[in-house]
């Protein structure tokens, strides 16, 4: 007999850079973090990264909705209390793990990234592993940038990417 679908709870919070999307278990634990505006990207790595579910429309935890609020108000640790949990294979965990090791204010490369995880020549291999990342933001897959100093590839979008490395005091090299 197949297991029935989890139910999730999908609510909707404005923030300064376009409505998030955030997604929570029946535990309160993030299960994920996007924009509406990738709303179809959210959707895709839920159904690919866990058993089936079923989204609902609801509020999440209020620690979850407080903690989001105090991170764009200026509180850049706030979102280090959030629970969250992820599918996903051991290698994209490991790099979503680490992610969390950077602090507000600092970035790294994709190679530094690889080498943080003793994979230093998987460099695409943690890009794509990133670019999965199911929980933007709280697990801070905005603060990878190119080797050259750059910004890249952001799956909320550039604009996006940059204002949130902004908000952080973060150093990058702005597009020519």
């Amino acid at each position: 007999m197949p297991t029935p679908p989890e139910t999730l709870t999908l609510e909707r919070l404005p923030t300064p850079v376009g409505e998030a999307i955030l997604v929570t278990d029946g535990e309160g634990v993030l299960r994920a973090f996007d924009w509406t505006s990738h709303e179809a990207r959210l959707r895709l790595l839920l159904r690919r990264q866990n058993p089936p579910t079923i989204l609902v429309e609801g509020r999440a935890p209020a620690a979850i909705r407080q903690a989001v609020d105090a991170y764009f108000a200026g509180d850049l640790t706030a979102l280090g209390a959030i629970p969250w949990r992820t599918g996903g294979t051991d290698f994209q965990r490991s790099v979503w793990a680490e992610l969390c090791t950077i602090p507000a204010g600092r970035t790294v490369t994709y190679k530094q990234l690889a080498e943080r995880i003793g994979r230093g020549s998987a460099v695409r291999a943690v890009g794509l592993a990133n670019g999965a990342n199911p929980v933007g933001v709280v697990v801070p897959c905005h603060r990878v940038i190119g080797s050259s100093g750059g910004l890249t590839g952001y799956g909320g979008g550039l604009e996006r990417k940059r204002w949130l490395l902004t908000h952080e005091g973060a150093s990058f090299r702005a597009a020519a």
